[in-house]
């Protein structure tokens, strides 16, 4: 027994210093480095109780990368943190994301941060470590091959860095990149990710710098965002009124510049403004030869500025998605200068916004080389469209700018401080990308010290904007799929699915017809009374709001006994089929009698115009007199004999002792006004008309 105990005691001395570390192949890179920090001799490294092997694995990266040990960390996280954040129970999670925090803010400084394979592999393990930060939580197991991320530790890691996501759209961001693998991220993924981030940097870069653009840039020191029609078999084509001219079409952090081609170069670039208030207009648009409008390829901008409006295509063999991109991106910088001047935000607050809207424009430009285009939703990806496009988006903006006012009151606090409780800025993020965007002396020498939109241990004003404005859009987009799933094709269909759901209203005017064309006297006699009791006694108003309780009561009643029961589904005689040809003769018949409508109403506005002009004097005359006795009325009379009035000549018109005199007067209006003139009408050609010609 002994022999065996040191046998065992051998074995386990063999494999603690590593002598048979290759008969463990369920072992990984993280397991070996939370032994060394365990055997660590100057104990600067020293594991905390509280945190799990994969989470002391982080903390430990981030005190080499901050050069404090870690329960000097711990340290700093007590006296920096409240104690709602340092709660026993939520100690784990909110001192590793305080870690994760500094760190990032310190290893982001580097230009180059994003092209580092450390940093990008620290970044997605922090992830890892924060879906099990606590002692407690399940161990994650063969992280380092393995290993993917869900949607919350994306949502709470990434953001810290504002080149990889935001808050606002981040939740559609994960979704994009883990569409093809479940709903969870893996890291080969997310590597390429940020590898297409890298590139884009680059190409913006490489763009500023170069001599064919440099003469773009503005004396306010505009970011050139992208350029298309560069190459000659993907032209942008410009079309101002009957004119279509050829070009280049770059996009700046400020305005939309498009330069027509000419034969070896490109003309003057015609400028349109997107960050003054001139009541821009920018959709999808049709286009097509000689006016018809075919194809959905184009962008049609609009201002007070400019005389008619300019029409951007871009044409392609199949699909819309290199017009549905640029319609994303203008539009992102055009709502980003809204919002600036809705909330009057100035200085660095104004470059946070707009910053925004450029790093999420790289972050698009990054998933067109991971992600098909054809099933990238644009807006989406875009803080400024998707807030423009959630509902509730304006209270996610309001929350913003509330987020950078309170970022203004912010600056008397220590710099460390904030840099470890709070994310980045996106403004200090592309001022640590000085070699592209240029340096941050102007910031630091304004004295801002902006802070990013994630707290430590805390949901920010803004994270709960969103997170409502999501519960709600899934509400919408429940709403929209039962929507979508009742529709019904052709034109008889719907009119029968039309006429059961009116059925109810229908049934209730057929009653009061019934009972005003008194067929059953007794019936019609009993409602003209009991009508004629509750004017006089001004009851009316009680009626129809006892009318209202009911139908609320009913509705209630129904809930309570209809709980968890689906609704009933409506049950509809389908018609006969129809083929093409007759629903063509159906729909030509419904736009015949939409026509007809519209012929009787005008005709009935030419005749009033013909007696409000007395081009026929006796009938003026007569109506005058009548407008002359209503007026009188209402002007003397009491409101509700007024009513009494009209409720007993509607419904006694056909009683046995006004028939027959009822009858003739309706004969005698009818002749009266078909005996009236209308009055003359000229069509003259339009000027558009005269210009064809």
């Amino acid at each position: 027994m002994t022999m065996m105990s040191k046998t065992r005691n051998m074995l386990e001395g063999l494999v603690r210093e590593g002598s048979f570390k290759w008969v463990l192949s369920s072992r990984t890179p993280f397991d070996e480095e939370f032994e060394e920090m365990s055997r660590s001799p100057s104990g600067r490294r020293k594991s905390i109780p509280e945190l799990s092997p994969l989470a002391n694995v982080i903390v430990g990266r981030c005190s080499r990368i901050l050069d404090l040990s870690m329960h000097e960390l711990q340290h700093n996280f007590d006296v920096e943190a409240s104690y709602f954040v340092k709660h026993p129970s939520r100690f784990a999670r909110n001192f590793l994301e305080y870690c994760c925090f500094r760190a990032l803010s310190v290893s982001s400084q580097a230009v180059d941060h994003i092209s580092d394979k450390h940093f990008r592999r620290l970044t997605f393990d922090m992830m890892l470590a924060w879906e099990a930060p606590a002692a407690t939580s399940q161990p994650v197991l063969k992280i380092d091959v393995e290993g993917t991320v869900g949607s919350e530790a994306f949502s709470r890691i990434a953001p810290a860095v504002p080149t990889i996501a935001d808050v606002i759209t981040c939740d559609d961001l994960f979704g994009a990149l883990s569409a093809s693998n479940g709903g969870r991220l893996p890291f080969p993924v997310y590597d390429k990710y940020l590898g297409g981030l890298e590139r884009t940097i680059k190409k913006m870069k490489t763009q500023s710098e170069s001599s064919l653009l440099s003469g773009l840039r503005l004396p306010r020191g505009e970011r050139i965002l992208d350029v298309d029609g560069t190459v000659t078999t993907q032209p942008v084509l410009q079309h101002v009124g009957t004119s279509t001219w050829p070009g280049r079409l770059v996009l700046t952090d400020h305005a939309l510049y498009f330069e027509p081609l000419k034969v070896v170069s490109f003309d003057k670039a015609k400028v349109y403004d997107l960050s003054e208030d001139l009541r821009q207009v920018v959709k999808p648009e049709l286009t097509g030869p000689w006016g018809t409008r075919l194809f959905d390829k184009a962008v049609l901008y609009k201002s007070v500025k400019i005389p008619e409006p300019v029409v951007m295509e871009f044409p392609e063999l199949m699909g819309h998605s290199r017009r549905e991109y640029w319609l994303a991106i203008i539009r992102e910088i055009l709502f980003a200068h809204i919002f600036i001047r809705k909330y009057q935000i100035k200085g660095a607050q104004q470059k946070e916004a707009l910053s925004k809207a450029v790093l999420g424009i790289l972050r698009v430009q990054a998933l067109q080389e991971i992600v098909a285009t054809d099933q990238l939703h644009y807006e989406t990806l875009l803080m400024f469209n998707l807030a423009d496009r959630l509902p509730g988006g304006d209270l996610i903006l309001e929350a913003f700018a509330s987020l950078l006012a309170s970022q203004e009151m912010e600056l008397g606090k220590d710099v460390s401080v904030q840099s470890g409780m709070y994310s980045m800025s996106a403004m200090a993020m592309l001022s640590n990308l000085g070699a592209l965007f240029g340096s941050s002396t102007e910031a630091v020498d304004e004295g801002h010290v902006l802070v990013g939109d994630i707290v430590v241990g805390e949901i920010t004003s803004l994270e709960g904007a969103v997170k409502e404005s999501r519960r709600n859009f899934k509400k919408v987009e429940l709403a929209q799929a039962t929507v979508d799933g009742v529709k019904v094709q052709g034109i008889d269909t719907n009119l029968a699915v039309m006429k059961e759901l009116l059925l109810p209203v229908t049934e209730v005017g057929q009653f009061i017809s019934f009972l005003a064309s008194w067929d059953e006297p007794i019936k019609s006699l009993a409602f003209c009374i009991i009508g004629a009791y509750l004017i006089c006694r001004g009851c009316v108003c009680y009626a129809c709001g006892a009318v209202l309780l009911c139908v609320a009561v009913f509705m209630l009643l129904t809930r309570c006994f209809s709980q968890g029961r689906p609704v009933d589904e409506v049950k509809v005689l389908a018609p006969p089929p129809m083929n093409t040809m007759e629903q063509l003769l159906a729909v030509q018949n419904a736009i015949s009698q939409v026509e007809e409508l519209v012929q009787d109403g005008n005709i009935v506005l030419l005749k009033l115009r013909a007696l409000l002009l007395a081009a026929f004097p006796q009938a003026t005359e007569r109506v005058a007199l009548a407008l002359l006795l209503m007026a009188l009325l209402l002007a003397f009379l009491p409101s509700k004999y007024l009513i009494l009035l009209v409720f007993l000549e509607m419904f006694t018109r056909y009683s046995p002792p006004r028939k027959s005199s009822t009858e003739r007067w309706m004969r005698r209006l009818r002749e009266w006004w078909f005996s009236i003139p209308a009055a003359p009408v000229f069509l003259e050609g339009g000027k558009e008309e005269k210009k064809k010609r």
